[in-house]
């Protein structure tokens, strides 16, 4: 972890005028022009400013750093944290003031109601991801499409949403889907997208993770379900689509499980887009005090190395966060030994941690290219 705390000292007054809020802290002037995070260079990174209004309150950053105790600038209602950022970095943080968690106030850039996304300004543009305020009132479209889903094999009902982005095509299975409904505004981001003329028409089925760890771990239950009862009910929905192209998109477990799918239902699964996928993971990584100090590409990599798979029918892209520094050796292990197995491979690092933040713009540039 980073330690990402500068410093800045209250006996330097008006320090804040670095970042550019005029005005003495915690006046009306100052909070009036408050609008943070906001970030100066420093030392060949940047050091960023966040403020929060009130009581004490420490940030959490997601899987990035540990968590940052604000301080108090005199004896205002001023609360500030400048903290430490490398370069490229898109990072999801909320504040947690008296055990409740939230947005950053002074943050338009939300991710669901109690989340902001704060980014260096070195970082890659987003340009089809709208943004999204924060608050309980934020509301993100969702598909008009329904499939109640009471699954045998998983045991249980879960309700999948269905959208054809640019009136359908290839199917794209996004794993976790009720993050890229809730959290983030994928159907809008692929509507952009595809009207952008940057991917083919696809029609997106958002699939919720009830267990992630039952479901995502190397078992066939889950594909089997989806094989034999999803897609079936997906094609009876009215929804325009092809499913004899079938694009499985999965972050973190669900980048394992649908490498996973790839080489034990190959007739299902042949095209492949995964970011920050565990390929930590084996039968008994769980039973480890640390998940990621276990053989570089877990199950995945011994699978490939075993077996020796053919591939030559698979496209699959890898991205990983590039601060997610322990995570590197993992997937470095799968990728290469998926291309010697025959697939046609890509390989990308975010400007991000272990983050969805990140991940959104891996996941439009990659569904494109596995389909191209």
């Amino acid at each position: 972890m980073t330690d990402p705390v500068s410093g800045l000292t209250a006996d330097r007054e008006n320090v804040f005028i670095e970042f550019g809020l005029p005005g003495t802290p915690g006046t009306d002037e100052f909070w009036a022009a408050a609008g943070t995070p906001a970030s100066i260079p420093a030392d060949g990174g940047w050091t960023t400013l966040f403020l929060w209004r009130g009581a004490p309150a420490t940030i959490v950053f997601e899987s990035w750093s540990e968590p940052v105790p604000l301080r108090r600038w005199g004896d205002t209602d001023c609360w500030y944290a400048d903290v430490r950022m490398p370069q490229r970095l898109r990072v999801t943080y909320q504040f947690v003031a008296d055990g409740a968690a939230y947005a950053d106030p002074f943050n338009p850039v939300g991710a669901g109601g109690d989340r902001s996304i704060a980014a260096t300004p070195d970082a890659p543009a987003q340009p089809h991801w709208p943004v999204v305020g924060t608050g309980g009132d934020v509301v993100l479209p969702l598909p008009h499409t329904r499939i109640r889903w009471t699954s045998e094999r998983l045991g249980g009902r879960r309700t999948v949403r269905v959208h054809p982005a640019g009136g359908g095509g290839p199917l794209v299975l996004l794993l976790d889907g009720d993050d890229w409904l809730y959290l983030h505004p994928a159907m809008t981001a692929f509507d952009s997208a595809v009207a952008a003329g940057e991917m083919p028409p696809v029609t997106l089925v958002f699939l919720p993770a009830k267990d992630r760890q039952a479901e995502f771990g190397c078992r066939p239950e889950l594909w089997e379900a989806i094989r034999d009862e999803l897609l079936p009910l997906v094609a009876e929905s009215g929804v325009s689509a092809d499913p004899d192209r079938l694009v499985v998109a999965g972050q973190s477990l669900g980048g394992l499980s649908a490498m996973y799918a790839a080489l034990e239902f190959p007739e299902l699964v042949s095209r492949v887009a995964c970011q920050s996928p565990s390929f930590w993971w084996t039968p008994d990584a769980l039973d480890r005090v640390d998940l990621l100090d276990g053989p570089a590409g877990g199950s995945v990599a011994a699978r490939l190395r075993a077996r020796g798979p053919d591939l030559s029918g698979l496209r699959v892209a890898f991205d990983v966060g590039e601060h997610e520094t322990r995570m590197l050796p993992h997937c470095a292990a799968v990728e290469a030994l998926a291309e010697r197995a025959g697939a046609v491979v890509r390989v990308s690092r975010s400007a991000s941690g272990h983050d969805r933040a990140g991940w959104r713009h891996a996941l439009l540039r990659d569904v494109a290219w596995v389909l191209s």
